[in-house]
């Protein structure tokens, strides 16, 4: 974010120079936009917005700008018109010479998915903001069951965090809910708990088998519970 930071810095300062030649000029540029740059910032990591797509929704909005008079192209209406998107945090819209506008865009990254039993269906970002689909797909651990927005963003957030800084585990589990029902409590401890069930699964379920229990307790940092599965006579 910190590189993103600069680039906000570097853009508003073109932006006003830029904006205080063309007012000392007392020219108006009709010439014609030649080239549009987008920049995304954490590109490299899981998200929807690209720069064919930051294209795309400026088409559909009707201001694309290459191909318009430079004087006719509006920054504040491209950056409004971007942000309406719920995967864009923040976008900083500037012209330079060579007829050229210029979009940077912060993007809203999604930690996991929330598809409650009561229809509600959402991503979820690291603030715990809610991002309607709209028909975006991710390969992200899915959270199913009788789940709310308040309970989603004190306690599912923290796992998303968890998943995203934990390469083990994110490769692991693509859905909270199953079969096998695993019990955490809070969200607390979460790293001594992940780790009591990864040693869990590596000794003991190669042992007595993966299907012997249906529910496993993990919430106390010192032991883990387990309910046997009924066998059917």
């Amino acid at each position: 974010m910190k590189t993103f930071g600069k680039l906000l810095l570097l853009a508003c300062l073109g932006a006003y120079l830029i904006f205080a030649f063309i007012r000392l000029s007392g020219e108006s540029d009709r010439s014609i936009c030649r080239r549009a740059t987008f920049t995304v910032a954490d590109s490299l990591h899981a998200g929807f917005i690209t720069a064919s797509e930051a294209e795309r929704l400026l088409q559909k909005a009707r201001l694309y700008p290459v191909g318009r008079p430079m004087n006719e192209i509006s920054c504040q209406k491209i950056e409004e018109a971007l942000t309406k998107n719920p995967f864009i945090s923040s976008v900083v819209c500037y012209k330079t010479s060579g007829n050229t506008v210029n979009v940077l865009i912060e993007q809203r990254l999604p930690l996991l998915r929330v598809m409650s039993k009561d229809g509600d269906n959402y991503y979820l970002d690291a603030n715990g903001n809610a991002m309607n689909p709209q028909g975006y797909v991710a390969d992200l651990v899915v959270a199913t069951g009788d789940i709310d927005r308040n309970f989603a963003k004190k306690h599912l957030v923290r796992f998303g965090l968890y998943f995203k800084n934990n390469e083990f585990w994110d490769n692991q589990i693509e859905q909270i809910y199953g079969d096998q029902v695993i019990f955490f409590g809070t969200a607390d401890s979460l790293e001594c708990k992940f780790q009591n069930l990864k040693n869990f699964y590596a000794k003991v379920m190669p042992q007595v088998g993966w299907n012997k229990y249906t529910a496993l307790n993990v919430e106390h940092p010192n032991q883990i519970i387990c309910k046997k599965r009924k066998t059917k006579k």
